[in-house]
């Protein structure tokens, strides 16, 4: 890999992404996410819910909720260039980062042995200064980063899983999501229009498509034009103790 790129990885990676729900990955890094599919690195999902509770609409039973985001999420993955996406089965709206969903996401990242893990910023409490963030985001990092450190590279956390063979692993880097406190920002302006693909393919969550596609549209950097833009993503990135 060059050394010219941002992320000065010399060497294709495996990435993990452990995020709460379906669409969770393309609002929050999508461009990103295309950019290192591109770059040929290896990236799979692991999505703490199926997003039972991502709709309004009194008719539709959670049961068919979920299949439908399941389905649009796996669309949304084939479009990023994702190699795998698994989910767990929490409750929508009801995650909290308690030691059983801990030793589950210790469980994975000793199974997929990443070297790159995203997840979301548990310190995050308003979107674009304006929203409340959801707390399965702020839940999904706090359970990410407590089994990241100390848990997934210790043997004497969880001995259990080492009765299924999953020895200690440490992940190289955090790339933390949807931060106020970005380390890190990618002119990911090439990928953008995959990303607004990916979304596309969320048809449940995005509203009417050409509006949806307008509105990303003008999400781009305070310093470019519209008939030039520029696009941007931006990380909290922590490295390996």
């Amino acid at each position: 890999m060059s050394k010219l790129q941002p992320e000065n990885w010399q060497s294709k990676k495996k990435i993990l992404v452990i995020l709460a729900h379906p669409d969770d990955p393309e609002f929050f890094c999508g461009a990103t996410l295309a950019r290192w599919a591109a770059a040929g690195h290896e990236i799979a999902y692991l999505l703490l819910t199926k997003g039972d509770k991502g709709s309004d609409d009194p008719a539709i039973e959670p049961a068919r909720l979920m299949a439908i985001r399941t389905a649009e999420q796996l669309a949304a993955a084939r479009t990023l260039g994702v190699n795998k996406v698994d989910f767990f089965d929490y409750p929508d709206g009801y995650l909290e980062p308690d030691l059983e969903m801990r030793r589950k996401i210790v469980r994975s990242i000793r199974k997929e042995r990443p070297e790159i893990i995203v997840t979301s910023d548990p310190l995050n409490y308003y979107i674009r200064g304006k929203h409340i963030n959801h707390p399965d985001h702020r839940a999904a990092g706090q359970v990410t980063l407590d089994a990241v450190f100390p848990a997934a590279g210790n043997r004497f956390f969880f001995p259990e899983l080492l009765d299924e063979g999953l020895l200690p692993f440490s992940p190289e880097e955090i790339w933390i999501s949807l931060t106020h406190e970005a380390s890190v920002v990618l002119d990911v302006t090439e990928y953008w229009q995959t990303k607004i693909n990916a979304l596309i393919c969320h048809a449940s969550q995005i509203g009417e498509a050409q509006a949806f596609r307008i509105a990303m549209l003008e999400r781009r950097t305070a310093d470019s034009r519209p008939e030039h833009p520029r696009y941007e993503e931006g990380f909290r990135r922590l490295f390996k103790r």
